[in-house]
C-alpha cells in the first residue's frame, strides 16, 4: 500500500496500519465481486453459444448481452434493499451477506447446464443467477465506498476512496487474466466447450477468503458513533428519497454525476473489448490480452486522479472526461479499426454494400427477448452484413420487391425466410455465399475453411463452386476419409435413400471450400497501437470514475448515506451504463454503421456534463463527521 506523505504531499501524515486494514479488505471484497460480475461479459461469447443455441448468431449477440444487461437493471433495487440494512444495522454485515449471494450464484453459473441439456430452464436459470448477482453487487459498491470514507481522514477522501475504485477495473483485469491461463492450460478447443466454466467454478475459492477477510473487520467509526447518539434513521429511504431536500441531491447526483460517468466507464472497459471481439474480429485471447494491457497501464490512474480531487476538486476532473470522452470516441474507435484490423479499414474505406428494399421490409433489430423472428428479405441482408462488419446503404424500392445487396459490380438478391419455406436453407447459403464472394473480391479480409464432403454430394459440391476449379477425377484420387454410414445418417448428413446400400463412404477434405469467416489477420494487427488507444480510452474510466466516491459520499449525511448514494450509482451505471454494449450494437445494426452505436454514450455524457457544470456543487472540503 503506498504512504500518503508520498503522493498527498508535505502535510499529508503516513497512512496508519488501521487505515490500511480498512482500504486492502474493503478493495479485496469488491475487486473479488467484480471479477464475478466481469467473468459473464468476457465470456458471453460461449455464454451465448451454450444458453442460447436456438436462436441465430445475431440475435444469440444481442441476447446474450441483454442477459448480461439484466444484472445491471437490478442494480437499484439492490441498492435500496442493502443500503436500507446498511444504514440501519451496519456496513461490515451487509458486506458479507452481498459477497455471499455474489460468490455462490457466480460459482452455480459454472454448473449450469446448456440449453442442448434442460432447453429453455437453461437461459430462465442464468437470467435468474444474474438477477441475483445483481442485487449482491447493488448493495456492495455504496457500502465499500461509505466503510472506506467514513475511516479517512478530512482532505483525503479522494485519495482513500480512489482504491474502491480500482476494484472494477482490477477484477476485470483479474478476470481476464484467469480466462488468458485457463484456455493456455486447456486449448482453444477444449475452452470453448467446456472450459470457459472453469473461471466461474475457481471463484468459490476467493468466496472464501473473501469472507474469511470481511469477518476480521470492524464497524465504521462514524456509523459506531452515530449509533451512540442515537441519531440513525428508521426509515433511511423514505428519508433519503422522499423527502424533497434529499430527493433532489440524488437527482443530481444521477444525472450530474453518475450516468455520463456510467457510460464513459462502459464504453471504455467493456464495450472496446466487444468492439474488438465481434466488430473487428480480433481473435479472442489477444483482444483479451490488449485489453488487460491497457487495464494494467491505466488502473494506477484512479489513484492519481482521486488524490487530485483532494487538491483541484472532484468535479473539474469529472467534467473534463466527459468532455474528452465525447470529442474523441469517434476518432478513436476509427483509429482502432485501423491498429486491429487494417485490412477490414481498408475494405471499408473502399467497398460499401446497396441494399435496395421495400421500406416497409426493412425493421429495427433490437430485440430485448430474444424471441423475435426478423424473416423479411431486408432484415436476411442487413443481418448479415452487419454481422460482418459491412457498411451499408439502404435505397427505397418498390413496395413488394425482394431486398437485393450490390458489391461492386455483383447483385445477389435476398430471399424471405417465411415464404421460402422448405428452400430456405438451400436460398440462405446461396445468399451467402454470394454475399461473401463479393466481399472476398472487394477486398473484405474473408478467409474459407475446409470443407467435408461426402462422395455421394462430391459433384453436386463442384458444380455449385465453379470459383474452386476442382476436378472430380483428382479429388477422388486424393487423399480421404472413411465413414460408416449409419454414422452420416445419424448426424443428418445424409439420407439412407442417397446411401445407395453402402456400409460405408468416402469423406473428402477440401480446402478453402468451406464456410466464410470475417478474421483479423494476427501478422497485421498493430499491438501497440491497439493498446495506446484502449489506454486512452481506460484514462477517461479513471477521470470520471476515480474521484466518483468520494464525491457521492460527500452529498449525503451519515444517517441515509449508504442508502442515498447507492441508488443514484446504481441507476447511472445499472441502466444508462449496462445498457450501453446492446444498445450500441442494436443501433449500428440499424444504421449499417459499426460507430453510430457511439452516439449513445456521446449524448448521455454530454446531457450529464450540462447538467453537472450547472448544478452539481463541489464536495471536497465537506467535513462528513459533522453532517447531519
Amino acid at each position: 500500500m503506498a504512504n500518503v506523505a508520498t503522493v498527498g504531499g508535505p502535510k499529508a501524515s503516513p497512512m496508519t496500519s488501521e487505515e490500511k486494514k480498512v482500504i486492502f479488505a474493503s478493495s479485496l471484497g469488491t475487486v473479488f465481486e467484480w471479477y464475478d460480475f466481469y467473468l459473464y461479459g468476457s465470456l458471453v461469447t460461449y455464454i451465448g453459444a451454450t444458453f442460447f443455441t436456438q436462436y441465430p448468431e445475431t440475435t444469440r449477440n444481442i441476447f446474450a448481452l441483454l442477459a448480461f444487461a439484466a444484472g445491471f437493471l437490478v442494480r437499484p433495487f439492490g441498492a435500496l434493499v442493502f443500503g436500507r440494512l446498511g444504514d440501519l444495522v451496519g456496513r461490515k454485515y451487509t458486506f458479507l451477506i452481498t459477497i455471499t449471494i455474489m460468490g455462490l450464484s457466480t460459482f452455480l453459473v459454472g454448473l449450469l447446464p446448456g440449453a442442448a441439456t434442460i432447453g429453455i430452464m437453461a437461459p430462465i436459470i442464468l437470467i435468474t443467477l444474474r438477477l441475483l448477482q445483481g442485487l449482491a453487487l447493488g448493495g456492495e459498491y455504496g457500502g465499500a465506498a461509505t466503510y472506506v470514507a467514513e475511516h479517512a481522514p478530512q482532505g483525503r477522501r479522494g485519495y482513500f476512496t480512489s482504491w474502491i475504485q480500482t476494484t472494477a477495473t482490477l477484477g476485470l483485469f483479474l478476470s481476464l487474466v484467469v480466462i488468458l491461463i485457463v484456455q493456455a492450460m486447456l486449448g482453444k478447443d477444449a475452452f470453448s466447450v467446456w472450459g470457459w466454466r472453469v473461471p466461474f467454478l475457481v471463484s468459490f475459492v476467493l468466496l472464501g477468503v473473501s469472507v474469511w477477510i470481511r469477518l476480521r473487520m470492524n464497524e465504521s467509526p462514524a456509523f459506531q458513533r452515530m449509533k451512540a447518539e442515537g441519531k440513525g434513521s428508521k426509515a433511511p429511504l423514505t428519508e433519503a428519497f422522499g423527502q424533497w431536500k434529499n430527493a433532489k441531491i440524488a437527482l443530481i447526483a444521477l444525472f450530474g454525476a453518475t450516468m455520463g460517468q456510467a457510460v464513459v466507464w462502459y464504453c471504455g472497459q467493456f464495450y472496446s473489448l466487444f468492439f474488438l471481439q465481434n466488430v473487428l474480429k480480433v481473435e479472442f485471447q489477444a483482444a483479451n490480452i490488449m485489453v488487460a494491457v491497457a487495464l494494467l497501464i491505466g488502473t494506477g490512474f484512479f489513484v492519481v486522479f482521486g488524490w487530485l480531487s483532494d487538491k483541484i476538486g472532484r468535479k473539474p476532473i469529472i467534467m473534463a472526461g466527459l468532455l474528452l470522452a465525447m470529442v474523441t470516441y469517434f476518432p478513436l474507435f476509427k483509429a482502432m479499426t485501423w491498429t486491429a484490423n487494417p485490412a477490414l479499414a481498408q475494405a471499408q474505406a473502399t467497398v460499401r454494400a446497396t441494399v435496395t428494399a421495400d421500406p416497409a421490409d426493412c425493421r429495427f433489430q433490437f430485440n430485448p427477448t430474444g424471441t423475435s423472428k426478423f424473416t423479411s428479405s431486408c432484415d436476411v441482408a442487413t443481418a448479415f452484413l452487419t454481422k460482418n462488419s459491412v457498411p451499408y446503404d439502404i435505397v427505397p424500392a418498390a413496395a413488394g420487391t425482394p431486398a437485393t445487396v450490390k458489391i461492386g459490380n455483383e447483385t445477389v438478391p435476398s430471399y424471405d425466410v417465411v415464404a421460402a419455406g422448405d428452400k430456405a436453407k438451400s436460398l440462405n447459403s446461396a445468399f451467402e455465399k454470394g454475399i461473401n464472394v463479393a466481399l472476398h473480391d472487394g477486398g473484405y479480409p474473408l478467409v474459407r475453411g475446409v470443407a467435408k464432403v461426402l462422395d455421394a454430394k462430391l459433384d453436386a459440391f463442384i458444380a455449385a463452386n465453379p470459383e474452386l476449379s476442382l476436378n472430380a477425377e483428382a479429388v477422388r484420387a486424393g487423399e480421404k476419409a472413411t465413414v460408416p454410414v449409419d454414422k452420416l445418417v445419424a448426424d443428418k448428413l445424409i439420407t439412407k435413400d442417397e446411401t445407395n446400400g453402402l456400409t460405408e463412404m468416402p469423406v473428402y477434405s477440401i480446402a478453402k471450400g468451406g464456410a466464410f469467416a470475417m478474421v483479423a489477420d494476427p501478422a497485421a494487427v498493430n499491438w501497440i497501437g491497439t493498446i495506446a488507444i484502449l489506454t486512452i480510452l481506460v484514462l477517461y474510466v479513471t477521470m470520471v470514475y476515480g474521484p466518483i466516491a468520494a464525491l457521492l459520499v460527500e452529498l449525503f449525511p451519515t444517517r441515509i448515506r449508504y442508502s442515498g448514494m447507492s441508488l443514484p450509482y446504481h441507476i447511472g451505471n445499472g441502466w444508462f451504463g449496462g445498457l450501453l454494449p446492446a444498445m450500441a450494437f442494436a443501433l449500428s445494426a440499424a444504421k449499417g454503421d459499426i460507430y453510430y452505436g457511439l452516439w449513445y454514450p456521446i449524448i448521455f455524457a454530454g446531457i450529464t456534463l450540462v447538467i453537472g457544470l450547472i448544478f452539481l456543487p463541489e464536495t471536497k472540503d465537506r467535513d462528513i463527521n459533522t453532517m447531519s
